[in-house]
């Protein structure tokens, strides 16, 4: 997987990158330069998402816990971002290997020129021999705009420049077939197809307390990159030089394939770049419509209306079970499509005076999940 792999996307947690969360582990860092490193000899191209700026932040401003408070956060992002940058190039420098710091947020992948400008950012800078190391910008992030933890920025960062493989290093051997705190007759799953449903069931739970994420968002984050056709590994970042063993065919952790069908670059920025800001409850005509006959959804398949979204803005449709079948660009807002809902097309104009276009979302701007 990763021995033929030429573009391969790496995600390095926090607990892999620091001491226990009190600033930053200047020897793994430099461990995993070197191999980073010895994966560009091999002809690779390489892009680093990696955690750490927070946990760097509070040991330089001396706070012994995580705070709660958005701008504290934010403050110490912005002292230990500066740390984590300098901290790579010194180590990246050893073997004459610059470079880059791109620091994202959710809003600049959701604007469509931005996310073209980030895309061809990041292609110039790996055509220059560069390794970008990406981070959330947690400096000027809210919730609102925010990923919510670097599994979810790296998949994306992997369908943004068509990697071939997204590697998650973390503190867990791999996913297991039940929790393995909880129960001993766990099993390690060495290949899991990426997209199947029971594989979240089996990675509930959260991270560690330095990190947000857990063993349910790289599921979800494996499932992403198979949208491109990226396959991905999670594997344990504690184990002896995982990215040169992996990169020799060694079977080590979890191999989540690419084996959901491939959505064009569009429907992927419509399916995973987008945040939601409502949902649309349709009824089983409405699915079916979707779902088996490829058409546009109709406000007279809608049952109900929730959230406050305005004209073009990303909204889920759900099925009567509530869950979620499809994902797109609405035409109405939240309050015309209230008016509008379980009424035909040809009624819009006679119940809101005007009409802009007869579908509630058109296919075109609709990807089924």
């Amino acid at each position: 997987m990763l021995k033929q792999a030429r573009r391969i996307v790496i995600k390095v947690g926090s607990s892999l990158v620091t001491n226990q969360g009190k600033g930053l582990d200047h020897a793994a860092l430099a461990c995993w330069a070197a191999q980073i490193a010895n994966l560009k000899q091999m002809g690779k191209e390489i892009i680093l998402v990696s955690s750490g700026a927070i946990a760097e932040g509070m040991q330089r401003l001396n706070w012994d816990s995580r705070p709660t408070a958005l701008y504290e956060l934010q403050a110490a992002a912005a002292v230990g971002q500066m740390g984590l940058a300098q901290a790579y190039a010194s180590s990246f420098c050893q073997y004459d290997v610059k470079t880059a710091q791109v620091l994202l947020t959710h809003e600049d992948l959701s604007n469509r020129k931005r996310y073209l400008n980030a895309r061809s950012t990041l292609t110039t800078l790996l055509k220059l021999n560069i390794i970008p190391i990406i981070n959330e910008n947690d400096t000027v992030a809210t919730d609102e705009i925010r990923f919510g933890d670097n599994d979810t920025l790296a998949a994306l960062v992997t369908n943004l420049i068509e990697a071939d493989v997204l590697v998650i290093l973390t503190d867990q051997p791999g996913l297991f077939t039940s929790d393995p705190r909880k129960n001993q007759d766990a099993k390690l799953l060495s290949e899991v197809n990426a997209g199947d449903p029971a594989l979240e069931k089996m990675a509930g739970g959260v991270g560690s307390s330095i990190s947000r994420g857990g063993m349910q968002t790289k599921v979800i984050a494996a499932k992403r990159a198979a949208r491109s056709g990226a396959d991905t590994i999670v594997v344990s970042g504690h184990e002896d030089n995982v990215l040169i063993r992996l990169s020799q065919d060694e079977t080590i952790g979890t191999r989540f394939l690419a084996r959901i069908p491939v959505l064009a670059a569009r429907k992927q920025w419509l399916a995973d770049y987008l945040q939601v800001r409502g949902y649309v409850t349709l009824d089983e005509g409405a699915v079916k419509a979707l779902t088996l006959d490829g058409k546009s959804l109709l406000p007279i398949g809608v049952m109900n209306v929730d959230g406050e979204f305005e004209r073009g803005e990303a909204v889920s449709c759900l099925n009567q079970e509530g869950r979620e079948i499809a994902r797109g660009l609405i035409n109405y807002s939240a309050v015309e499509t209230q008016k509008i809902l379980k009424r035909a097309s040809s009624e819009i104009e006679a119940i809101l005076g005007y009409v802009d276009e007869p579908e509630l979302i058109h296919r075109n701007n609709l990807v089924l999940l």
